[in-house]
């Protein structure tokens, strides 16, 4: 599993001219699964999400998580994040896992972290044409991958 996180003062989240999803100071995460993905890629990611500490405190020091902000956070799959590039132009997403295995995947992880922070979460819609707006505040963008846990 792949995730991007980023640092968020607004984001949504737009499918066919409606907003689905619509948060202020949070996370918005981009979720890639593949198909050997389980409970513990999720419950790896999970606890990192909730804890780790990207938000200011008042030295404007990135010393607060999620939790202690009490920010909100947009989940949105993303198959992309699972691309190969290595060869050609055109990107694979052969690793990506196909929907009977990605859809309940994304509604525990989704799930899980809405238990981990107490809170309800917005996403998107699997597989739905999205149009994703963010401001990215900081920037701060992290990549994380579950099965590289360095």
């Amino acid at each position: 599993m792949k995730i991007v996180i980023q640092r968020v003062s607004k984001a949504s989240v737009t499918i066919d001219s409606n907003v689905v999803a619509d948060i202020k100071t949070g996370l918005l995460i981009l979720l890639g699964i593949v198909d050997d993905d389980t409970q513990e890629d999720i419950n790896f990611l999970v606890r990192k999400i909730a804890n780790l500490r990207i938000f200011n405190d008042e030295f404007k020091v990135m010393n607060k998580s999620l939790l202690d902000v009490g920010g909100d956070a947009i989940v949105v799959s993303q198959f992309t994040l699972q691309a190969l590039t290595k060869k050609g132009n055109r990107p694979s997403y052969i690793k990506a896992a196909k929907p009977s295995i990605a859809i309940p995947l994304y509604e525990n992880f989704v799930n899980s972290l809405e238990k981990e922070i107490k809170k309800n979460l917005q996403t998107g819609i699997f597989g739905a044409d999205m149009k994703v707006e963010l401001l990215n505040d900081g920037p701060i963008t992290i990549i994380i991958d579950s099965k590289n846990k360095e």
